[in-house]
């Protein structure tokens, strides 16, 4: 088994934040599709863009005839170019990011790719708007389009990252960083190591609950997140260490 490790960014709260222009994107992209206002919107936290849009249709009495999410999640992404200066000048990338994406990049032992609810234009948009994307090999990842489940696109991104790079990557080399419970659960189901990163609603003592293997309170300490990365073990072999 190679020593190689892949780590896999959720990207809101973890990476970035859209000071609210998300949201705003979210509507515009669900009313040109739907034709109707959004008057109401699914709980957003941890989940998948394709469950957030499903139950926002179901709580305005809508049906899907096929086509919709499709549609949708391109507006969303063409959303979010067109909106770039206003994600600029409202959200912006978290503190430590950039330095943490470089850094990691640099480790030639370690390849960086996304696991997030966001369907891959969304994603790819938002890390290009905010400049993060240099050291992100997209092609390893997993998206909010490729399964319903979070847990479910940790294998995904395994399998991808495997033809890519033609190594194995197991529990062991395979490490999840995210800021909710929900990125938490996503990575211990799906069979992932998982570093939290207390930069959204959740505190590390949340985190640590919920069962991460290593929680740090932003990304701002860079030397404390490679160590992370580098040193972070199966729970068997490890007693959990919050910060």
């Amino acid at each position: 088994m190679s020593t190689v490790r892949l780590v896999l960014w959720d990207i809101d709260h973890t990476l970035i934040a859209t000071g609210g222009v998300g949201g705003e994107v979210f509507r515009t992209a669900f009313e040109e599709v739907t034709g109707g206002p959004m008057t109401r919107m699914a709980e957003v936290t941890g989940r998948t863009e394709r469950v957030i849009f499903q139950e926002t249709l179901e709580l305005h009495g809508l049906e899907d005839p096929g086509d919709y999410f499709g549609r949708f999640a391109e507006a969303q992404a063409r959303g979010y170019r067109e909106r770039a200066e206003d994600m600029r000048r409202r959200g912006r990338a978290l503190p430590g990011a950039r330095q943490a994406l470089t850094t990691l990049a640099g480790h030639g032992d370690i390849v960086q790719s996304v696991l997030t609810g966001n369907p891959r234009p969304s994603a790819v948009a938002k890390l290009q708007i905010f400049d993060l994307h240099r050291h992100i090999d997209f092609d390893s990842g997993a998206y909010g389009d490729d399964d319903e489940v979070r847990a479910k696109l940790v294998p995904i991104a395994r399998a991808r990252a495997k033809e890519r790079h033609h190594l194995d990557f197991d529990v062991e080399t395979t490490i999840l960083i995210g800021d909710t419970p929900s990125d938490v659960q996503a990575a211990l189901d799906g069979g992932a190591l998982v570093i939290g990163v207390a930069t959204g609603k959740s505190s590390p003592r949340e985190l640590a609950e919920a069962g991460a293997h290593h929680v740090l309170s932003d990304l701002s300490d860079t030397a404390a997140l490679v160590r992370a990365v580098v040193t972070v073990e199966h729970p068997d072999d490890q007693t959990r260490n919050p910060i």
